[in-house]
């Protein structure tokens, strides 16, 4: 059923000017009697739309806004920024939790599961964050679809038991069951909406907004292991385990009353773009994330027990390192992402990268305290942008934000696989060669990694260096 001009003409008036962003636009009956929904693709043109039959009479109909409508992203405001204070908080509880796995790995080492070598330790915070990466990547259909606020029950309630079902393990298998696999899943619940739901609210200041909101990782890494190692003592791991608990529990009642869909797709996404391996730009940002992973978190695992085994600090001083390592990372999250608006965040993360390798590589040389502090506030800040940058990548790789979360799943999967043996590898090398050969299976992936993406950054924009990308 053809649209009349004057049907068109106020139906895009009203996406345009919109003031507040709603989930649906109401079309009254006048307006919208047969409108079709439409993806119009990055270059600006419109498929063939799909047609929906008109409303009952006297009814009005409600209509999905396309992703592809930069024109209605509303780039601020209230309700905008209320989304990133939301996505903060399931950064927070996401991977703020993961990055305190080096914490818990020395407390596992030293007195809980001390009949375990540092390896399979090492595979309850690996699978973690692996499940945190990938069930990120397979709830993507289910964001799609439309069940938002179901993720977010669901995620705050499985990290919130797990922590809650850890303060009562005693065996290696009770730890690896709670920790790992219920945690871990609860996270990846929370993951794909921390990420999705930006990128219809910003456009012009969208890595400043997911830097913003990735802090909230670096936030919890610093709180959580503190909170753990003063109260532990005091009134043991199993209280200890459940304040955390507590608090992911109270914590999550901010995103699940603020956050907001404003838009969804207008069909259901595939959960793999095969095409995409077939450009070069996309397909090796996935190779280099795949490898700068496997090596970034080695010192977030091993950085406490290099210190204590090497004699550089005490117990006490040593547990410090891994706060002051993810306090730095707030500041590599905001501050890169604000240059990356200016200059492109293709430009960014692989300097950072790089830096990130090098540093790990530097750690050899490390013999005091204060060279091993000034080193996790250098790693800290330059490591934090891995985890804020490539959704925004990730956006400029899609031809149309319609398949934004397709790509980012396969991303996330990929790269999943990567944090998922990178510690362990790293914990095996430990065992039998030290800690020098960790430091350069950390450093030189990292590098290695940092040195793909930048292939692929000029696979997309050339070899001129002052080109934004």
């Amino acid at each position: 059923m053809a649209r009349s001009p004057d049907l068109e003409s106020r139906a895009s008036s009203s996406l345009t000017h919109a003031s507040t962003p709603e989930l649906a636009i109401k079309v009254d009956e006048e307006q919208g009697a047969g409108i079709s929904r439409e993806i119009v693709d990055a270059s600006g043109t419109a498929p063939e739309a799909e047609k929906e039959p008109p409303p009952p009479i006297g009814e009005p109909v409600s209509k999905v806004v396309s992703v592809n409508n930069i024109g209605a992203i509303p780039n601020g405001g209230l309700v905008a920024w209320l989304q990133v204070a939301g996505a903060f908080f399931l950064f927070f509880n996401s991977w703020g939790i993961v990055n305190s796995f080096g914490v818990f790995q020395t407390y596992y080492e030293s007195e809980l599961l001390q009949d375990s070598n540092a390896s399979a330790i090492s595979w309850i915070g690996s699978i973690e964050a692996f499940l945190l990466m990938l069930v990120g990547a397979l709830t993507g259909p289910i964001y799609d679809a439309g069940y938002f606020r179901e993720l977010l029950w669901a995620g705050s309630f499985l990290v919130t038991f797990g922590l809650m079902m850890l303060s009562i393990c005693k065996e290696y298998w009770q730890v690896l069951l709670a920790q790992a696999f219920c945690v871990g899943f609860g996270t990846g619940c929370l993951f794909v909406p921390s990420v999705a739901i930006l990128s219809t609210y910003f456009t012009t200041h969208i890595a400043t907004a997911m830097g913003l909101a990735a802090a909230g990782s670096s936030l919890g890494g610093v709180l959580y292991p503190i909170i753990f190692y003063r109260l532990q003592p005091l009134i043991g791991f199993g209280w200890t385990t459940r304040t955390i608990g507590f608090i992911v529990l109270a914590t999550q009642l901010i995103p699940n009353l603020c956050m907001k869909v404003r838009v969804l797709p207008a069909s259901k996404r595939k959960i793999v773009d095969w095409s995409a391996f077939r450009e070069p730009p996309y397909a090796l940002f996935v190779v280099g994330g795949f490898l700068a992973f496997m090596g970034l978190y080695t010192p977030f695992f091993y950085i406490q027990l290099f210190a204590i085994q090497s004699n550089i600090a005490d117990t006490n001083l040593a547990f410090y390192l891994l706060p002051i390592l993810n306090a730095s990372s707030i500041f590599g999250r905001i501050f890169p992402n604000m240059v990356a608006d200016k200059v492109g965040p293709f430009n960014i993360i692989v300097l950072c990268a790089i830096i990130s390798g090098i540093l790990a590589l530097c750690l050899n040389a490390v013999s005091s305290i204060g060279s091993l502090i000034v080193f996790c506030i250098l790693y800290g800040f330059f490591s934090g942008s891995f985890v804020s940058l490539p959704p925004t990548i990730l956006v400029g790789l899609s031809p149309n934000r319609g398949i934004i979360g397709t790509r980012m799943g396969m991303n996330f999967a990929c790269v999943a696989v990567g944090i998922l043996i990178g510690t362990p590898i790293a914990g095996a090398i430990l065992d039998t060669s030290g800690f020098t050969a960790v430091w350069i299976f950390g450093g030189v992936l990292t590098v290695l990694g940092g040195c793909v993406i930048g292939v692929a950054r000029v696979c997309k924009i050339g070899w001129k260096l002052t080109a934004f990308g």
